[in-house]
């Protein structure tokens, strides 16, 4: 019997031309790392995040030119655009009129009442929702002591405080974000907040690191947090191209069975049989399928001799031998072709899949 994760329901947010929350997919976020201000380098670098994928991008503003950026860069994108903003209130007011589907702020670095209150008064004429994101690494240094140290406890009390700053303020159109290095701190932190608040909330292991470490660790807290049903919105944060990380949110997401579509590469590790370059074609069938609109399941083997069995699970596969390759379907072997031919045969049948 197929096991399905029951979400948690939250309120529904409209974020530009989607909504988060409630009964809607989880979304996949991404950051820029180009120069807001480069307005070219920004579209372009948007446009391929979001042919792989990406649902909802967030852009940095460190400047008043940044901001003003964004109007152009509005204009040339077609999904949300979140202003990522630190310190400086006149540049959340500058990024709304200037286009933001959303802003990230942390009110506690905002400022006095008065500059959060000129941002939430210009949210609230505009419409636009807030993401009130909080760190470990900037936890008050009064909850430190509270807490003896940065807990988890103490990062949900950091964000609930911000959240009623904001709620005292006649404003609840809010997401939450509260991220850490530290997996399973998230993990907790998450679990707590979950029960305390029905905001959205956008879900991420922060600072995670390379492509390979980065990986693991938000496979691991993601998987856990989005396993209870936590998160509507997730980011991979990878010190690396940003295609990575959408990339691996997929993947997360399809493990979980929490997003359908797109092809599911599975390949058997390398062992003393494999007569082709396993890891090689492996890689090239992942980059392959990555255009092809189909909801299946593709298996690329190392070898004739296991194969057919091993690819039983899979709607189509791939076996390699000593010069030759097969094409498996549902663990039949469906034909034999010269080992050069084998990727392009594959992709063959993938765009003929339906006939």
């Amino acid at each position: 019997m197929e096991t399905t994760i029951v979400r948690k329901k939250t309120k529904e947010v409209q974020i530009g031309n989607k909504k988060i929350g409630a009964n809607n997919p989880i979304l996949i976020q991404s950051m820029t790392n180009t120069k807001t201000e480069d307005i070219k380098g920004t579209v372009e670098q948007i446009r391929k995040l979001t042919a792989a994928g990406c649902d909802i991008i967030r852009c940095a503003v460190p400047t008043m030119e940044a901001a003003k950026a964004l109007e152009e860069i509005k204009k040339q994108i077609t999904i949300p655009l979140v202003a990522d903003i630190h310190f400086d209130y006149r540049l959340a007011i500058a990024a709304m009129e200037h286009g933001a589907d959303k802003i990230r702020i942390n009110p506690g670095n905002i400022g006095s009442k008065e500059k959060i209150k000129a941002v939430i008064d210009v949210a609230k004429e505009r419409h636009i929702p807030i993401r009130v994101g909080v760190n470990s690494g900037s936890l008050e240094k009064d909850l430190i002591e509270k807490y003896h140290g940065v807990t988890a406890e103490g990062i949900v009390e950091s964000a609930l405080d911000k959240v009623h700053i904001i709620e005292d303020m006649g404003y609840d159109n809010l997401v939450i974000s509260i991220k850490s290095s530290d997996v399973l701190m998230c993990v907790k932190a998450h679990e707590l907040i979950a029960d305390k608040t029905n905001y959205p909330l956008h879900v991420g292991i922060t600072e995670s690191g390379t492509v390979t470490s980065g990986n693991i660790k938000s496979a691991m807290g993601l998987g856990m947090i989005l396993g209870q049903g936590i998160g509507d919105t997730i980011r991979v944060s990878l010190t690396g191209d940003p295609l990575e990380e959408i990339k691996s949110a997929k993947i997360i997401l399809r493990t979980l069975g929490l997003r359908k579509g797109g092809i599911e590469v599975v390949s058997c590790p390398t062992c003393g049989r494999t007569r082709i370059d396993l890891i090689g074609l492996a890689n090239k069938v992942e980059d392959m399928v990555a255009d092809i609109p189909l909801d299946i399941k593709v298996a690329v083997m190392g070898c004739v001799v296991n194969g057919p069995g091993e690819a039983k699970e899979a709607d189509i596969g791939i076996a390699g031998g000593i010069g030759e390759g097969l094409i498996i379907k549902h663990g039949e072997v469906y034909k034999k072709v010269k080992e050069e031919e084998l990727l392009e045969a594959l992709r063959y049948e993938l765009l003929h899949w339906s006939e």
